[in-house]
């Protein structure tokens, strides 16, 4: 923009000079000429009484001084057809002087200025004085020069002072977009300093008004969620309550423990909505083998109670990722509780996680009726469900430096392919996707 400014005044200046100086430059060269015509007129008329009253020696004196001094080719000629002077023939310009007409003329050699002397007794005479064409251009080239000059330094001056004004203009711009880039990525303390013109003024008082917008409605967001630990600890102190009651301490003990299970996903989910995580500089790790391991077991229990048979093919662990455990413990979940969710009772599924290329893979496999297209689309799921689940392993995918796979499985079924890379320095997610990696917390 500030270089668009610049050549817009550049071009609007020199169209401008053009328009100015190129008449200018014409008036120069027609006042040289007149001024040059002027003086040649004056020497002439001053020869007028002596070619008409002196003799012709007295006139070839007068002429031969009069050119000595003006550097000019001077001539006069007689009714006898004597030429005093310059000898030149006579030309169209002379031959209509001696009927008695004096008159200034163009000729090959320059500008003629004859004047005719009438009185003599012998008939009359004729002055010719020829103004050469280095004496008609005196001192053009000099005054264009200065002209091309003052035109140089208007258009100099003109880039300077539209260079300033662009740069008051650009550099509010410039604070907007860094301060929008800041906000995008989720800095919503940034603000931008209104400057420039009015219009700009206007655009960051309103960009600084959505900011703090957004910054409550975060906050308020944040504590209507943080509002679920009071509306779920009552139905969680129930569950204890029965799970203490029933007779089978197995299934006492089974039951409890997945209270707690569950007291503590809420709980997080609750720290997680009012403290936003900092950016961290470190990186996440967990070990998928040890993770993927418990979350099957813990869904066999369902699986066994359901009819199903679990295959699980776990390779020999650690098998580090650059998954929050918190991540990607929810991402089995949703990724299990999907076959649960969308297959009927009694069907198998197989759980398989191995490395391959650098990277850990799962894979869950179930014979059910198989994935509708478009199942990876957060807030809308196609068997009525909320939709959240595959969006919450997508994102664990990407913040691990992997991907999420849908396909058909070898028995017509879902197969799920979750790819996860080794432990890295913390990811963003381009498309606003998963959370920093940190651990460290701040207030919002």
């Amino acid at each position: 923009m500030r270089a668009r400014l610049a050549l817009l005044v550049a071009a609007v200046s020199v169209l401008t000079l053009i328009a100015f100086l190129v008449p200018l430059a014409l008036l120069v060269r027609a006042v040289a000429e007149d001024r040059a015509t002027v003086r040649a007129t004056a020497d002439a008329q001053s020869l007028v009484p002596v070619v008409g009253t002196a003799d012709a020696t007295t006139i070839r004196l007068t002429v031969e001084q009069l050119a000595a001094e003006s550097g000019r080719p001077v001539s006069v000629f007689l009714p006898d057809g004597t030429v005093l002077g310059a000898p030149v023939p006579r030309t169209p310009a002379v031959a209509l002087a001696a009927r008695g007409q004096s008159l200034t003329g163009e000729s090959a050699d320059g500008r003629e200025v004859v004047i005719a002397v009438q009185g003599r007794a012998d008939g009359t005479g004729v002055i010719r004085v020829l103004v050469p064409p280095h004496e008609l251009t005196a001192g053009v080239t000099r005054a264009w020069l200065v002209l091309a000059l003052l035109g140089v330094v208007l258009v100099v001056i003109g880039l300077v002072v539209a260079d300033r004004l662009a740069r008051s203009l650009v550099r509010p711009i410039s604070d907007l977009s860094a301060v929008s880039n800041r906000l995008a990525n989720a800095e919503l303390d940034a603000r931008v300093v209104p400057a420039g013109p009015a219009e700009l003024r206007e655009v960051a008082g309103a960009l600084n008004h959505l900011a703090g917008r957004i910054q409550v409605l975060l906050r308020q967001e944040r504590e209507q969620v943080a509002d679920l630990s009071h509306r779920l600890r009552t139905p969680l102190t129930a569950l204890r309550l029965e799970a203490e009651s029933l007779r089978d301490p197995d299934d006492a003990a089974r039951i409890t423990a997945a209270a707690d299970g569950l007291e503590r996903a809420v709980t997080g989910l609750i720290r997680q909505a009012r403290w936003r995580r900092s950016p961290a500089t470190g990186t996440a790790t967990s070990d998928a083998a040890s993770i993927v391991g418990d979350r099957v077991a813990f869904w066999s229990v369902l699986a066994e109670d359901t009819g199903r048979t679990v295959t699980l093919d776990l390779a020999p662990g650690p098998l580090p990722v650059g998954v929050p455990a918190d991540d990607l413990t929810a991402a089995v979940d949703a990724l299990l509780g999907n076959v649960f969710a969308h297959t009927p009772d009694g069907t198998p599924f197989a759980v398989r996680l191995a490395r391959e290329e650098g990277q850990v893979q799962l894979t869950i496999t179930d014979e059910g009726p198989g994935m509708p297209a478009g199942a990876v689309r957060r807030g809308a799921s196609p068997a009525g469900s909320t939709g959240l689940g595959l969006d919450i392993a997508r994102r664990a995918a990407q913040a691990g430096g992997g991907r999420l796979e849908l396909r058909t499985g070898p028995g017509g079924g879902a197969q799920v392919l979750l790819r996860l890379g080794p432990p890295t320095p913390e990811r963003l997610a381009a498309d606003g996707g998963p959370r920093p990696a940190g651990n460290g917390l701040t207030r919002p």
